[in-house]
């Protein structure tokens, strides 16, 4: 039978994305691995975004919910590749996964919007509400505590984004390409 969390889940602030989170994902996890079981307090470590995580092989974490997010972003993540790959000309890495087709859409529609803040924004939206459709009516179930975690982590993420700073980091690695190749001069 699932375990339900009814004093935990209670007890978390609403959140809504574009927010300031209410606490870090680290002080969430501490304040879960006092109140969850063993077992769901070890599936914590694979409530982020990482793509890292998401390409790498894993059978099963035991979480039929977090092996679907892992999915998704596995397919989200391997289709902007291939996306970015083809523009550039360049050979992709092969056939990207059309496992999770929302996802690809996602990826898809990303892809074709030219401002990369309003991309990222447009990716953490449609993974959020991902979220709570996966969730659905399970209030109180544990699923509910790993979406609370995911969106978590994108509000820090999103607080993360100065379009200032990003827009320096772009120039200067941008310049640093240029600069590498021979005989190529900016035009500024």
């Amino acid at each position: 039978m699932p375990r339900n969390y009814y004093y935990l889940i209670a007890s978390l602030p609403h959140i809504n994305y574009g927010e300031k989170p209410p606490m870090s994902s680290e002080e969430f996890i501490v304040m879960c691995n006092h109140m969850l079981s063993h077992h769901h307090a070890s599936l914590l470590q694979y409530c982020r975004y990482d793509p890292k995580l998401s390409v790498e092989t894993v059978d099963s974490t035991g979480s039929a919910f977090i092996d679907f997010l892992m999915l998704r972003e596995r397919t989200l993540n391997l289709n902007l590749v291939s996306l970015r790959a083809a523009k550039l000309n360049r050979v992709s890495t092969g056939e990207p996964p059309h496992d999770v087709p929302r996802a690809e859409a996602v990826a898809k529609a990303a892809f074709e919007i030219d401002d990369p803040l309003e991309a990222e924004i447009y990716i953490d939206r449609a993974r959020w509400g991902a979220l709570d459709e996966m969730v659905g009516n399970d209030y109180f179930g544990v699923n509910n505590v790993f979406a609370y975690l995911l969106k978590l982590n994108l509000l820090e993420r999103r607080q993360r984004f100065e379009t200032e700073k990003g827009f320096a980091k772009y120039r200067e690695l941008y310049s640093k390409i240029v600069n590498a190749i021979p005989g190529f001069k900016e035009d500024r």
